[in-house]
């Protein structure tokens, strides 16, 4: 495959699945905590949307909107507002653009799956969302959940193929450190053993699809520090950061072995990364040090995800009229 072709299908590829993937923890973390807050007391709800908003880091622009978070105004908000660039039917569109750019690389299958979903979602009942996100979140959950079952399954395992799968977990494991971020400090305000910690430490787990796992292999009362460690070093939970670390790592070699040039950079930032969280003390970053700890993994993610652009997504080969509006969109995705 030319040069130029390869660093455009791979850009493609990798913003697809992580939009995607962006989509379906997005919806998920709404409407486990829009189920969650409903149980909770009026003021450990109206505390509780804050939080939600924060996990985007577009906490600022909803208060400029908004004001003051509530459940309508969040649900809103995360979902179609067209101001919000992380809104899941902003994801959705530009998942399903990036996919057409590139539908000669993928499976029928795929676009099939991507394009329903598409649709799905540009028709769905806003005013009955705003009701309850449930519904819409299963709808997200299921579309996502099929895209990758028939990317596994109808594409070939090749680079094209290792670039979805780098993309899909450099966001997961941003998500799930983002979700911990947002929601710690808030669950150590909480009194301990108290039903409400319970219950927003059971959002914090179902958030992560973490919940039935973290009961089946660990089997101890829920615990923040529990929980946070799981979430953070556990090396089989699909979204726990190691978990994710570790693959993209994979993914990386494989990309390597097989596309000059070698991204050196990504690999340094994410070898360090995994290194760091294997043999980490979790006791030495919790309480007050986690939200530094959790800032500089997710600047270090960040950070990787940039090696993987100058590595492969050189702009420099992608022709001036080549996909103008797309690349304007990731590049303020990036910013």
């Amino acid at each position: 495959m030319p040069a130029h072709m390869l660093s455009r299908v791979a850009e493609s590829l990798f913003w697809m699945a992580r939009y995607i993937e962006r989509a379906e923890d997005l919806t998920r973390l709404l409407a486990v905590n829009f189920n969650a807050l409903l149980e909770a007391q009026p003021d450990a709800a109206a505390q509780g949307w804050g939080p939600i908003v924060a996990v985007t880091g577009d906490d600022a622009l909803f208060a400029e909107l908004y004001g003051a978070p509530s459940a309508a105004a969040v649900i809103e908000f995360l979902l179609w507002n067209p101001l919000n660039p992380n809104a899941v039917i902003t994801c959705i569109t530009r998942a399903r653009e990036n996919a057409r750019s590139v539908r000669e690389q993928i499976s029928s299958e795929m676009w099939e799956r991507i394009n329903r979903l598409y649709f799905r979602v540009k028709d769905a009942d806003r005013a009955a969302v705003l009701r309850n996100p449930h519904e819409f979140s299963l709808l997200i959950r299921d579309g996502s959940q099929a895209f990758q079952g028939v990317t596994l399954t109808t594409m070939s395992h090749g680079e094209g193929y290792e670039f979805i799968r780098l993309g899909h977990h450099l966001e997961r494991a941003d998500k799930t450190a983002r979700i911990l971020a947002a929601k710690y400090a808030y669950i150590r305000s909480l009194p301990i053993a108290s039903s409400e910690t319970s219950l927003q430490l059971i959002a914090l787990l179902r958030s992560c699809s973490a919940f039935e796992p973290f009961r089946r292999g660990r089997g101890i009362a829920l615990e923040i520090e529990p929980v946070t460690e799981y979430l953070l070093l556990d090396k089989q939970l699909p979204r726990a950061v190691l978990f994710c670390i570790i693959r993209s790592l994979q993914s990386l070699e494989t990309v390597a072995e097989g596309t000059p040039p070698r991204p050196e950079g990504a690999r340094r930032i994410l070898g360090r990364l995994r290194a760091e969280l294997e043999y980490l003390d979790i006791g030495e970053v919790l309480g007050e040090p986690l939200e530094g700890f959790l800032t500089e993994l997710l600047l270090r993610l960040n950070g990787a995800a940039d090696e993987v652009a100058r590595s492969y997504f050189n702009a420099r080969v992608i022709l001036p009229d080549s996909r103008p509006r797309q690349q304007q969109q990731q590049q303020q995705q990036q910013q």
